[in-house]
């Protein structure tokens, strides 16, 4: 219980998390954002490229590699729980079966998130599992809206791994070079800029839905029953 209060409490703090927790933190918040539906909330695109800028600080090193080849490894391992965590999401998925649109809204499942990701993934079938990873909270559910739609297991695989190795490499790299552009002594305002940039997309998305909600309605619009059902099956 005090390894869990600690690790909210780090929550806030990229920097001293990952100093704090190294390896296995990353590991741990990687696959539970993508694997489990409560980790919705954990920030994917700040802590990897936070990852990067601290790797090539020498700041997260419990191998006392080259930093260039702590990346590497890091990448390896990062890659590998993305993967896994959507391969678990996906089980989710199917064994659960459109039921889970049924389940009501709470603080550790946002069904809102869930049809929306639905939506976007009726629109654009099979690459949605790639480009969920760059999208926080569709991360977490792409994959266990392609199972609910009985998504093909070969093919879900060939897009899981293809989204898994480019999110991670392409967050982490991008931290790594950062960290070489910018003074050691200025990590901390890289990071504080990561998080505002990584964040305001969520923002945005969020201001416009509640303007969105606020719009005058004319008239009654029934509910969409298709918003209770499984996803349309992938023909891409």
């Amino acid at each position: 219980m005090d390894l869990l209060r600690e690790f909210f409490s780090r929550l806030r703090d990229l920097e001293a998390l990952l100093t704090w927790g190294g390896y296995p933190v990353l590991m741990a918040i990687i696959f539970a954002e993508t694997g489990l539906l409560v980790g919705f909330f954990l920030p994917g695109d700040s802590l990897l490229v936070t990852a990067g800028v601290l790797v090539n600080a020498g700041m997260i090193n419990p191998f006392q590699l080259g930093n260039f080849e702590n990346l590497l490894l890091m990448n390896a391992t990062l890659m590998t729980m993305a993967i896994v965590g959507d391969a678990v999401g996906f089980s989710i998925g199917r064994r659960a079966g459109p039921k889970i649109f049924n389940r009501e809204q709470s603080f550790f499942f946002r069904k809102d998130y869930l049809i929306a990701t639905k939506t976007f993934y009726e629109r654009h079938g099979g690459k949605t599992i790639i480009l969920a990873r760059f999208m926080p909270f569709a991360r977490t559910f792409a994959p266990v809206v392609a199972g609910v739609g009985q998504m093909e297991y070969r093919r879900f695989a060939m897009f899981n791994i293809a989204g898994g190795v480019l999110w991670v490499f392409s967050m982490t790299f991008l931290g790594y070079f950062l960290g070489k552009i910018f003074d050691a002594k200025q990590i901390e305002r890289v990071v504080i800029l990561i998080i505002i940039v990584s964040v305001l997309p969520v923002v945005i998305g969020a201001i416009r839905h509640r303007m969105a909600r606020e719009q005058p309605v004319v008239g009654v619009v029934p509910l969409d029953p298709a918003s209770q059902r499984a996803p349309k099956a992938d023909k891409d």
